[in-house]
């Protein structure tokens, strides 16, 4: 038993501390009002014109994405779109849709983007593969499913996207002082995470500089930050017990239901296997799963990540975004219908998830 608890604590621990410090970092950055006040700007930045107000905010929803993690996406973005919508009077669905979708596609790129990335960096280790080999090979999928991503709303939602708004929503007030550190703590961290620093680190850094601001500026805020001690538990603890499970050989025959190989085919039957494995039972697990049959090849590991990642879109639970996306869309009086959700879901992933793939090298 304890050869296995430390690889579990080696490559899990660090990952629900991230997790803990980034939902911190992110939800003090929200109540200081960064995301409200880059939204509304980009409004009236938008020249009244719809599609471009679509663009601008399809731009800070990949940023968030990216640098803070597809769960800050969901659950900070969410009700900052539906309410640029409301506030204009234009159509909520392209927006939500967009927070939704990038939350999952749009989370590739970085390994702070999803906890699955995080996971694979230590396999990555193992292939004598660096944080710059990384990035370098998740570069070209992370943009294809983008990119795809935008092209699929823009085409199901063209209709929401014409036209023009009269009105220019106003930012809600923010103290000063907080809203400039939380905008510039925003800012540093991306920049740290690109060079490799180790994400734990930065995340924890961030946090605490964060806090302190938000003691000496507006304590009262500090109640409304909810760090996810249960998620991250949970997260441990399936993890640990995946983990058990391998060990013992439990998983092995799940093997030949994601392949062997790097060539393109290869590469599409695992992130295929891996998206429909993350829609069945979550894409946590499912990457958990799927790394063992994966971790030969750097490239096998990105399409792995891919599948998780871009194809978590067709059930609510293939991924906590869509679980968090969803509740704040109820919050905010929007009703999704879930079988509808469901089509464009699997649209969007089949779509990103082969364009990512094949754009792997």
């Amino acid at each position: 038993m304890p050869e296995v608890l430390h690889p579990v604590v080696v490559q899990v621990l660090p990952v629900a501390v991230f997790l803990l410090a980034i939902t911190v970092t992110a939800e003090i950055a929200q109540l200081a009002g960064v995301f409200d006040v880059a939204a509304h700007a980009m409004a009236r930045r938008a020249r009244h014109r719809v599609v471009l107000l679509w663009l601008l905010f399809a731009v800070l929803a990949i940023i968030s994405t990216i640098v803070m993690s597809l769960d800050t996406t969901a659950v900070l973005l969410t009700p900052v779109g539906l309410a640029i919508a409301q506030q204009t009077g234009i159509a909520p669905m392209p927006f939500a849709l967009t927070t939704l979708w990038l939350a999952n596609t749009g989370s590739l790129l970085l390994p702070v983007s999803n906890l699955t990335n995080l996971l694979a960096v230590h396999r990555f280790e193992d292939l004598g593969a660096g944080h710059a080999d990384y990035v370098r090979t998740a570069a070209p999928p992370a943009i294809a499913a983008i990119v795809a991503t935008l092209l699929l709303i823009a085409v199901l939602q063209r209709r929401s996207l014409r036209g023009t708004y009269d009105v220019d929503p106003p930012a809600e007030p923010h103290d000063s002082v907080l809203l400039v550190v939380a905008a510039a703590v925003s800012l540093a961290i991306g920049p740290l995470f690109a060079v490799g620093l180790e994400p734990a680190v930065v995340a924890v850094a961030s946090a605490a500089v964060l806090l302190v601001a938000t003691l000496w500026r507006a304590p009262g805020l500090l109640h409304e930050v909810r760090p996810p001690w249960l998620m991250a538990g949970a997260f441990v603890v399936v993890a640990g017990l995946l983990r058990a499970a391998q060990a013992e050989g439990l998983l092995d025959w799940l093997a030949p239901a994601v392949g062997t190989g790097a060539r393109p085919l290869d590469l599409l039957h695992l992130s295929g296997a891996s998206a429909v494995l993350a829609n069945l039972v979550n894409n946590l697990p499912a990457y958990l799963v799927v790394e063992p049959s994966a971790a030969d090849d750097v490239r096998r590991l990105v399409a792995a990540l891919v599948g998780v990642n871009a194809g978590a879109l067709v059930t609510p639970w293939a991924s906590l975004a869509t679980l968090l996306w969803l509740q704040r869309c109820r919050s905010a009086g929007l009703r999704v219908p879930l079988l509808r959700l469901a089509g464009w879901g699997a649209l969007c992933a089949a779509v990103c998830v082969g364009a990512a793939t094949l754009a792997i090298r």
